[in-house]
């Protein structure tokens, strides 16, 4: 019982002190901040729920960034979601300039990766984590996550490169 009482503590106080970190992963998946703020809540609560299975209490924050990719992945696959926009407003939105921001064009080619090389991306480059942390996070091996991570960078610099020629 006391075990569960300290690691419950220690998920409480990790949750505490990467909050910003938590919202950010999850906003980079959907774009959109009642959404991040749902997805950050429906994690803690998965957290909360199975604290007990916590095997290495020094490893709760990786435990925790997988549950909220996993979460954030389960959210996108339920919300498909299909605009349905009128004449007048696709022809208004087509009308503006063309973005030749560079972020801009970065965010596009991420977003068009698959989940698996995506959240690697995020988790090295947006969160700053190792890539054993991102294996452990993953549950994939080491190796696994440095291929995906070139594979995602290839993807993402043929995506940049089609964009400028065009």
């Amino acid at each position: 019982m006391k075990k569960k009482q300290t690691t419950k503590a220690l998920l409480v106080t990790c949750i505490t002190d990467h909050k910003q970190d938590f919202y950010r992963l999850a906003f980079s998946y959907v774009k959109n901040q009642d959404d991040a703020l749902d997805i950050v809540q429906e994690s803690i609560k998965k957290a909360l729920s199975s604290v007990e299975t916590v095997r290495n209490p020094e490893t709760i924050k990786s435990w925790f960034y997988k549950i909220l990719v996993r979460t954030a992945i389960d959210f996108l696959r339920k919300q498909k979601k299909i605009r349905v926009m009128d004449d007048e407003t696709i022809e208004f939105l087509s009308k503006g300039k063309e973005d030749h921001y560079k972020d801009t064009d970065l965010h596009e080619a991420l977003d068009e990766l698959p989940y698996r090389y995506k959240t690697i991306i995020i988790l090295r480059f947006f969160e700053d984590l190792k890539l054993e942390e991102i294996a452990e996070i993953t549950g994939e091996n080491t190796n696994t996550v440095k291929t995906r991570l070139y594979r995602a960078l290839k993807l993402m610099r043929i995506q940049l490169t089609k964009e400028d020629l065009s």
